[in-house]
């Protein structure tokens, strides 16, 4: 019964860390403190583009990291450690799929 109330708080903890960190991530942005224009020049470098979906990119991350966890687990949970990690491997294949749309 511990192991199965281990497992309980394992995942109830992965999946508050990935609200927190997306809520975060939606959160306001402070404002950028004004800054003198200056001439452009040529020698000027674009900044890096973003991937085109952030928040799946972030939450592909924290599956990984989840699946991590759960691999380095004591105990196998009769079964239901094995079990979560697939349904992880596959969240984490239709989020990559989610990634790659326009």
């Amino acid at each position: 019964m511990k192991k199965i109330g281990f497992l309980t708080l394992l995942i109830t903890a992965m999946l508050l860390l990935t609200l927190a960190l997306t809520a975060a991530a939606a959160g306001p942005k402070a404002a950028a403190p004004a800054v003198a224009a200056a001439p452009a020049s040529p020698a000027v470098a674009a900044p890096t583009p973003q991937p085109p979906h952030p928040r799946v990119h972030e939450a592909i991350e924290a599956l990984r990291h989840a699946r991590e966890h759960m691999e380095h687990a004591e105990g196998e949970f009769h079964g239901h450690r094995a079990k979560a990690i697939e349904h992880i491997d596959a969240a984490i294949h239709e989020a990559e799929i989610c990634e790659r749309e326009p």
